[in-house]
């Protein structure tokens, strides 16, 4: 399935507009990881535990939204938007949503 951040996909004409859809996921982060990415910052670098949860919560939503899509008969998403948000009491959670427009493109 294609995907794209943009509203329309060069070189394809668009047969058939689905409507929106989502995909969702939450992953909690740990004390160890949080230990680890607080020794990060204290000495520099980048915290590859969190950057391996960032990038895992993103590939979930995607690949939701795209079942989703492709439920509904659609073989691309179109106008992609990924957002990123804390949630919990202390925001010890992230929350990745991904949403964006099913249609159908003309095959090749």
């Amino acid at each position: 399935m294609l995907v794209t951040t943009t509203p329309i996909i060069e070189g394809k004409r668009i047969v058939k507009y689905y409507g929106i859809v989502s995909g969702e996921t939450i992953i909690g982060a740990n004390v160890f990881r949080d230990l680890f990415a607080s020794i990060r910052d204290i000495v520099g670098g980048r915290s590859g535990s969190y950057e391996e949860v960032l990038r895992t919560a993103k590939d979930t939503a995607l690949k939701e939204m795209q079942t989703q899509a492709a439920q509904l008969g659609a073989n691309a998403v179109i106008g992609v938007d990924l957002d990123y948000e804390t949630v919990g009491g202390s925001g010890s959670m992230l929350m990745v949503t991904a949403n964006g427009t099913a249609v159908k493109i003309e095959e090749d």
